[in-house]
């Protein structure tokens, strides 16, 4: 088991859930149950996946859900794309949640590395 308050991929993770939390708060209210909703599952499924994969009780199941909230990173990062496409993000805001995402992203298979040896 593994201590995932302890990992920094999963500070940083919860850190841009806050800050996507507030960003989004300004989407239009008829995305509230549309790409308000995905993108903010998708978002915390990445520190939630992480957690639950630190619990398990051998590397090849963390490394399973390290997996799976790769997978939920890139999701999100779609639908970032999507918002800014369709003008629901300004750039500054477009430019730290990409750049944020991939930071996430490249820890995550880092740590992927380390725990699949």
């Amino acid at each position: 088991m593994h201590n995932f308050r302890e990992l920094e991929v999963w500070k940083k993770s919860i850190l841009l859930c806050k800050q996507y939390y507030i960003i989004s708060k300004s989407f239009p209210k008829d995305e509230l149950f549309g790409l308000t909703s995905q993108s903010r599952r998708s978002l915390y499924s990445v520190p939630s996946n992480i957690a639950e994969g630190a619990g398990r009780d051998n590397n090849p199941q963390f490394c399973q859900f390290l997996n799976i909230a790769l997978g939920s990173s890139f999701e999100f990062e779609t639908q970032i794309i999507i918002a800014n496409d369709l003008g629901f993000v300004n750039k500054n805001d477009f430019e730290l949640l990409m750049k944020e995402i991939r930071h996430i992203q490249n820890m995550i298979v880092k740590l992927k590395q380390i725990y699949s040896k």
